[in-house]
């Protein structure tokens, strides 16, 4: 059985503050892949001063069990962006993110896509152009575990 490590929000918060010091090429919009990569497209839209911050969602696992292949949709509109950053917040065997640049560089040839997430682990089969740190286990993300370990739901709080 593979550790699990929780990543909570002040980890997090640093490893971003490290990712932002490694990107050293400009971009005009950021690319979060859904889900893992939102917040982190969200708060690096924030830093950056972008409000071409986009999403693109793929399936390629269910709970901890990888799917045989990938699945890509709700590929977004990107009219006038000229170089892009596609943020995850882990490149676990690379399948997804060999996935969507295959499907935005066939639909956007023209725009230069850059990489970006805060682990890596050096068997995936595809290195993105910045990252933080290799993972030592599963990594249990705050925004996967905090809601799912609360105790009281909103039906059970007076609104």
């Amino acid at each position: 059985m593979t550790d699990k490590i929780y990543y909570g929000y002040e980890a997090y918060k640093e490893d971003l503050k490290i990712l932002i010091s490694k990107i050293d090429q400009p971009f005009d919009a950021i690319l979060g892949i859904a889900r893992g990569g939102l917040s982190m497209a969200q708060m690096l839209g924030e830093y950056y001063h972008l409000r071409e911050v986009y999403s693109i969602n793929t399936i390629g696992y269910e709970d901890t069990q990888k799917n045989d292949t990938v699945e890509v949709f709700n590929i977004p509109n990107l009219p006038s962006a000229k170089v892009v950053l596609i943020v995850d917040d882990i490149i676990d065997s690379g399948d997804t993110l060999i996935e969507v640049l295959a499907v935005l560089n066939t639909k956007y040839p023209q725009i230069l896509f850059y990489t970006a997430s805060l682990f890596y682990k050096k068997t995936a089969k595809i290195t993105p152009t910045w990252y933080v740190k290799e993972p030592k286990g599963w990594i249990d993300f705050f925004w996967s575990e905090d809601l799912r370990n609360e105790t009281h739901g909103i039906n059970d709080r007076q609104l």
